[in-house]
């Protein structure tokens, strides 16, 4: 009788198990670089990138996981089950908390497209409430901008992506704040 030890047991699993890791962590490494290269190349603030940056790790975590549970024998079937009821559960409580996502996605899609920065002037074209304001902060849920009057203004991602939008010259604005 020939005795084997645990290692012996699962060495395809534990080497595909390092590999993984291994891969996740110049995964991360790059990623970071990349998003950090976009964001200085768009002169982006340092918090927005910061912000995405978390968000690529999380879902390149959540990759993680899903290799690591196939690599050690987890049946595929069970996965998906496993991650369809996950959603399912997600799904019902994001109901209720749907502006939620909607504004984290929308300040993802305003990082990367980056129409405007921090300091410009823009207005937004809303029949209900137009404005013309200073971006101060660009966050991961909205933008806070300050009016000429001193005003500060707080507009979720989501209705900035929604909205048309004009960036407004800087000369113009001056002119047009001093009459």
């Amino acid at each position: 009788m020939m005795t084997t030890t645990l290692f012996d047991d699962y060495a395809r699993e534990a080497i595909a198990t390092g590999i993984v890791l291994i891969l996740l962590v110049v995964l991360r490494v790059i990623t970071t670089k990349l998003v950090r290269r976009y964001a200085r190349l768009s002169q982006t603030v340092e918090r927005r990138t910061n912000l995405v940056i978390k968000y690529l790790h999380l879902l390149i975590n959540i990759f993680l996981i899903i290799a690591l549970t196939i690599i050690w024998g987890v049946d595929a079937k069970d996965i998906i089950i496993a991650v369809s009821s996950l959603a399912t559960v997600v799904g019902v409580a994001m109901v209720a908390q749907w502006s939620i996502l909607s504004n984290i996605t929308s300040g993802i899609i305003l990082f990367f497209s980056y129409p405007f920065k921090i300091g410009d002037t823009i207005q937004i074209h809303d029949k209900d409430f137009s404005i013309i304001a200073e971006i101060d902060d660009i966050g991961a849920f909205y933008i806070s901008m300050i009016t000429k009057e001193g005003e500060l203004v707080i507009y979720p991602n989501s209705l900035v992506l929604q909205k048309g939008i004009s960036i407004v010259k800087t000369e113009f604005l001056s002119s047009e704040f001093t009459d």
